[in-house]
């Protein structure tokens, strides 16, 4: 008998989430930076295990908001949860175990604020998940266990598996257990799907990547790309054009570069994953706009599925 069923992977931001959904499909849906908050809006990615189809809810992260956006994805984010038929609490253990020494970042001490308030909001949702300790390569055993108990005295976890999403330990007997917590039904999507995202809004997602990974230092959030214009061409190829827009009027010339080589090295990089992953020609024209108000357009929130008016 077939079973079918949603899985949301919630955490805080940079737990590793879309690593870990990406890992679990085989192929990548979810744009995987090393800067936090980049995942935007849920994106499903369509594991298969054995009779078992998991449609992978890969939420953004759940962390204190402060504007707009901000209120919107963490909306989505437990959105997701609510709706889903299992519930994975990805945690950050390099992070959790980083505090109280003198190592400890401030970024560790977030993430650590984070999965407490998660805790909160499962134990005022009644509900009981369970808790996947990520990034355990090189951390003592010992430490692992104690963190493990602390964790699950809290009282919202029903299991808890301990894995690395990078190197993919652990992470057989996770989706193995998702498997089993998936209720019997049809297949929800065709065998050889990975993701439901439309193929513009994937687009933009793959440039915005290539943008973060050029220019995360001088570019904090204020980038957003928008795909508007994708056309199948009659030689089998698709021309993709994209706005790319930045806040300020200076944020121009870091995103162009010197001679509109970075601009250049983000559209060819895109090209070259769109084009394996749309298995066919791409050509992909950028353009940069300045638009101070980007994150406070409606449109914006309605085209990624976030609620506007949170």
């Amino acid at each position: 008998m077939s079973r079918a069923g949603f899985c949301a992977i919630i955490g805080a931001p940079n737990a590793g989430k879309s690593t870990l959904t990406n890992r679990l499909v085989g192929a990548k849906v979810s744009i995987v930076t090393q800067k936090v908050q980049t995942t935007r809006f849920p994106v499903r990615g369509v594991a298969m295990h054995g009779d078992a189809q998991i449609v992978l809810v890969d939420t953004p992260g759940i962390f204190q908001p402060r504007r707009r956006l901000d209120r919107a994805m963490v909306r989505a984010a437990w959105g997701g949860a609510e709706d889903a038929d299992a519930v994975v609490h990805l945690v950050d253990s390099a992070a959790e175990l980083a505090v109280g020494t003198p190592e400890a970042k401030p970024a560790d001490r977030r993430a650590v604020q984070d999965v407490e308030a998660i805790v909160e909001g499962l134990k005022a949702a009644g509900r009981k998940v369970i808790l996947a300790l990520n990034k355990i390569d090189g951390v003592p055993r010992e430490s692992l266990l104690g963190l493990s108990q602390k964790l699950y005295d809290t009282g919202v976890y029903e299991e808890v598996f301990m894995i690395s999403a990078v190197t993919g330990s652990g992470v057989d007997d996770l989706k193995a257990r998702m498997a089993e917590l998936m209720p019997e039904g049809p297949w929800l999507y065709p065998e050889d799907q990975t993701a439901d995202l439309p193929a513009r809004l994937l687009a933009a997602e793959i440039t915005r990547e290539k943008v973060y990974l050029r220019v995360h230092e001088e570019l904090p959030y204020s980038a957003s790309v928008e795909t508007t214009k994708f056309e199948e061409r009659k030689d089998g190829g698709v021309r993709i054009e994209q706005t790319i827009y930045v806040e300020r009027e200076s944020q121009r010339p870091i995103l162009l570069g010197k001679g509109g080589q970075t601009l250049k090295w983000i559209g060819q990089k895109a090209r070259e994953e769109l084009t394996v992953i749309l298995d066919r020609p791409v050509h992909l024209f950028l353009h940069v706009q300045v638009d101070e108000r980007w994150a406070d357009k409606r449109e914006f929130y309605g085209d990624m599925g976030l609620d506007y008016d949170v």
